[in-house]
């Protein structure tokens, strides 16, 4: 797997990953994504901007702990 994201690509795992603009007109920041979606363009520089994995973190709504039952609980 590769350890850099370009815009379009998609998004192997839910997580924050740092943004680098490789025309530096922002400095590197870091982002909330969400897999399953692409990788986005920014509004200013288009697809002059890459992405790495600080730390994968899973959805909450995909955690056992925290999932909404569709089996009602007992009374």
């Amino acid at each position: 797997m590769s350890t850099s994201f370009w815009p379009g690509e998609k998004i192997p795992r839910s997580g924050i990953y740092g943004a680098v603009h490789t025309n530096n007109h922002a400095s590197q920041h870091e982002v909330t994504v969400i897999r399953g979606g692409d990788f986005p363009q920014c509004n200013d520089c288009g697809g002059h901007v890459y992405f790495t994995l600080i730390k994968a973190a899973q959805r909450i709504d995909n955690n056992p702990h925290f999932r909404k039952s569709t089996i009602p609980a007992p009374t």
